[in-house]
């Protein structure tokens, strides 16, 4: 099942084809909105919703496999392929991509129907992370630069007493440092410090000093 937070864009400069399957979408509850170009649907102002995107490769202002790696690397939606000039080369370069599906029409819906499940539920999870990560990189700059510098050692693992060494501070003073990260990153526990850690990809201080060795 997908929530009713979405939005599926087709893109297709068949009519017909844009209205079977605007008409499949309808029979499953599903919300579409489609476009004859690339740039009709580049142009049209979205919902910040999750969402996937059905691509023809064929079109008539970009090929749908161009268009892909020209916003690869962009918060952009899941893109299933429905193509009828498929052939194996083509669907290889879409899945390397990062397409969630390459259908050949006339397709199967419910293969159709089980990749638009997938390509929703993968961008909303995407979307969920972004937030979160964008949290975190709030939090991270109310740090102060010495909390900057205790950061690294506390997700590494030193005790306290090796991380005031490192820094050549007191064991008090770095404790009191070690509290105020872990409130102002909101963290619960070490572990989610650590985690933290990951998502900002900040170093260790192992990885520091084998960058700086």
């Amino acid at each position: 099942m997908i929530e009713d937070d979405h939005t599926i864009f087709i893109v297709d400069d068949d009519d017909r084809m844009r209205e079977a399957l605007c008409e499949l979408m309808a029979s499953r509850s599903l919300r579409a909105v489609s476009f004859g170009a690339v740039s009709e649907y580049m142009n049209f102002s979205k919902l910040d919703l999750p969402s996937c995107l059905l691509l023809d490769v064929e079109l008539p202002d970009i090929n749908g496999l161009d268009f892909q790696e020209q916003i690869a690397g962009e918060q952009h939606p899941p893109i299933i392929f429905i193509t009828a000039h498929g052939d194996i080369p083509a669907s290889v370069r879409a899945i390397r991509n990062g397409a969630i599906d390459f259908l050949t029409k006339p397709f199967i819906e419910s293969e159709l129907l089980e990749a638009i499940r997938i390509a929703i539920a993968q961008d909303r999870i995407s979307r969920l992370a972004r937030v979160e990560l964008t949290k975190l990189q709030h939090c991270l700059s109310s740090l102060t630069p010495r909390e900057r510098e205790v950061l690294p050692l506390v997700v590494s693992g030193l005790l306290n007493k090796q991380a005031a060494a490192e820094l050549g501070i007191s064991e008090v003073t770095l404790q009191i440092h070690r509290s105020k990260i872990m409130h102002k990153m909101e963290a619960g526990s070490l572990a989610d410090l650590v985690r933290f850690a990951e998502k900002l990809q900040i170093p260790s201080a192992w990885d520091r000093r084998s960058d700086t060795s």
